[in-house]
Order: structure tokens, then sequence, then C-alpha cells
């Protein structure tokens, strides 16, 4: 009787020091995720910021890629401008070849016509999420496209130009992204 006894007593001994070790172990790792979880956290906020510098961003962002020839390449062919369907995976961009700034009037059009019937639907194919007013202006071109900052109480507007050629004419690109909420970039 003696033995059982003992052998129950040492199970239920080693049944509490497995307890204890897993508790011991979990608390590290939660102490470990929460510190890391911490310092990411921190330098997102350091990086990021506030919603101006995201404005800012954006508009870079924006101008850089009117610059591009999009993706696919030939993207104007492959969305049909009624169907915002067919935007998605579609990246806007107007160069008619990669690294030229020479625009091609089609890809210009054709987002014209995607803003046209659905603005909010075109941010996506443009990569950003606050609004935006491009315009190309020089010779006989006066092109704009998205909601103009100056008709929409715009709050913050963000502006980003550059040069190019368009049949080779010189023109003047201007990408706007802007805001009306005060809120959003505090």
């Amino acid at each position: 009787m003696i033995m059982m006894k003992m052998a129950a007593d040492k199970k239920a001994q080693f049944w509490s020091f497995d307890v204890i070790f897993a508790i011991v172990i979990f608390s590290i790792a939660i102490t470990i995720v929460g510190v890391a979880w911490y310092n990411i956290n921190n330098q997102l906020s350091l990086s990021y910021g506030n919603g101006a510098t995201i404005m800012e961003l954006q508009a870079k962002s924006l101008i850089q890629g009117l610059f591009s020839v999009g993706s696919p390449s030939d993207w104007q062919a492959a969305v049909n401008t009624t169907n915002t369907l067919t935007w998605y995976n579609v990246s806007a961009g107007f160069a008619s070849e990669p690294l030229s700034s020479n625009l091609s009037m089609g890809k210009i059009y054709t987002l014209m016509a995607i803003s046209n019937y659905n603005y909010q639907q075109s941010k996506m194919a443009l990569g950003i999420g606050y609004d935006y007013y491009i315009t190309i202006n020089g010779g006989i071109f006066n092109i704009t496209m998205g909601k103009n900052p100056a008709l929409n109480g715009a709050v913050t507007v963000y502006v980003e130009k550059r040069s190019a050629f368009i049949n080779g004419e010189p023109v003047k690109v201007t990408a706007m992204v802007w805001t009306n909420q005060p809120s959003a970039v505090s």
C-alpha cells in the first residue's frame, strides 16, 4: 500500500511540474511576440507617420506609374472601359515603351474613358486611395481626367509634374492627389 501511494505522489508531482514548465514557456513566447509587435508597430508609425505622408507617397507613385507602360504593357487593349470587371489586375501607365517619355494617346484616352465611366473604380487601376486629378497640357493638348480639386473643396493637395512627348509634341503632365477630409491628414 505504501508503494502505491508513493507512485501516486510522483505522478501528481510530475504533472504539476509539466504545467508549470508549460506556463513559463507560454509566458516567454507571449512576451517575445508582444515585444516584436510593439517594435513593428512603432516602426510603421514612424515610417508612415500620418495621412499627409501617405498622400505625398501616393502622388509620387501616381506620376511614376503614369510614366510606365502599365501592366500588362498593352493594358488599354485588355480592358473594356464600360466593364469594371476587366479593370482588375490592370495598372494604368501612359508610356508607349519602357523607360520612354513618349506617351500613348490610346492609353491616355482609355484611362479617360475609365475615369469618366467609374471614377471610384479607376483609382484602383492607378493604385491610389485618395482622389486624383491628372492634366496633360502643351501644344494642341489640353487633357484632364479625374476630379478637379479646385471644384471639389480640396483641403490638401499634393502635386507632381513631369515633362513628356505626345507624337513629338512636348507636354507637361501634372498629377494631383487630394482630399477634402480635414481629419484624413492630421
